[in-house]
């Protein structure tokens, strides 16, 4: 029995809706898996924090964890002037965590491992970067490419490539979260997919299929860390870059 990999990354249509310029527009599994997303992450927040209590119970302690764990991400990474971006970098954190987790369950969707949506949140990062700084400092937002102390002999060459740094942000911010998700989504269902080979095969398959299912069980710990830090990686660089904006001369 062979097992597609990537069949678990395509996107079918579930309710066609419209037809645009010859483009049909349809609501597909991926836009049903963000709806679910953005569903759990408001019952968490709304649900677990509206019967506020002293001792919090374990939905509330998971709110104010997280919470707290964003809100000290943002403070040390672009400083308490940094805070008024606290929701918006919170909310990516939640959608990428919740995405990413609920994508290791069978049969589910991850939308993390489509690189359209991992683009779409790089860009939106990146445009409310330039905007931002171009709104608080003006025409000092340049000083972000002009590296202080830098001998004026080599100071063209280091401003070009501050550019080019500062222009492939999308591309490094988005590939490296869909590049993670797909991989580790991959390998899993190739592990997974020599349990069903080797079972195949009577009592000797049984005994082989030991092998591929305890690092089934293993990879998967591994994507469950990985799905963590992958949303915590994601955050912790939306505030670095927003903290350019903020103190594009540091």
């Amino acid at each position: 029995m062979q097992v597609d990999p990537i069949h678990q990354f395509q996107i079918h249509e579930m309710v066609p809706m419209m037809n645009i310029g010859g483009r049909d527009i349809a609501f597909t599994n991926s836009a049903l898996m963000m709806l679910i997303i953005v569903l759990l992450i408001s019952l968490l927040m709304i649900g677990a924090t509206s019967r506020r209590a002293l001792v919090p119970g374990r939905l509330q302690s998971m709110a104010e964890v997280s919470y707290e764990f964003v809100a000290n991400t943002v403070r040390s990474s672009a400083g308490t002037e940094g805070m008024k971006f606290f929701p918006f970098v919170f909310s990516l954190f939640m959608f990428i965590l919740f995405a990413n987790v609920i994508g290791l369950i069978p049969y589910s969707f991850t939308v993390t491992s489509q690189i359209i949506i991992t683009v779409a949140f790089a860009l939106l990062v990146f445009f409310i970067v330039v905007i931002y700084g171009f709104w608080r400092n003006g025409l000092h937002f340049l000083d972000l490419f002009v590296p202080k102390g830098v001998p004026k002999v080599i100071l063209p060459g280091i401003v070009v490539i501050e550019l080019l740094s500062f222009l492939s942000r999308p591309i490094s911010h988005s590939v490296r979260l869909f590049a993670n998700m797909l991989a580790g989504h991959i390998t899993l269902q190739v592990f997974a997919a020599f349990i069903i080979m080797l079972a195949g095969f009577g009592v000797l398959g049984w005994f082989g299929a030991v092998l591929p299912f305890a690092m089934v069980i293993a990879l998967t710990a591994l994507e469950l860390l990985v799905a963590f830090l992958q949303a915590y990686v994601f955050a912790i660089l939306t505030c670095i870059y927003l903290n350019d904006a903020i103190h594009p001369g540091h």
